[in-house]
């Protein structure tokens, strides 16, 4: 199973703190993509996927960028 959500600000400045990454400078996600279109998220912003398999629960972040 895997969910998008959009991260608030206050909760990307968080996860930038976490991992002492600026947030653009995380994995980028386009803003065309369809799960991203489907949460409404805009470039910009930070977005938590979760992925739960057999062997656990992860968590990966992205960072939305405009569409070429």
């Amino acid at each position: 199973m895997v969910v998008h959500e959009v991260l608030s600000e206050s909760e990307a400045k968080k996860v930038s703190a976490e991992y002492n990454t600026p947030i653009d400078k995380f994995p980028k996600i386009l803003q065309s993509d369809p799960q991203v279109i489907k949460i409404g998220a805009k470039p910009r912003q930070l977005i938590k996927i979760h992925r739960e398999d057999p062997t656990g629960k992860y968590s990966a972040y992205r960072y939305v960028v405009e569409s070429v």
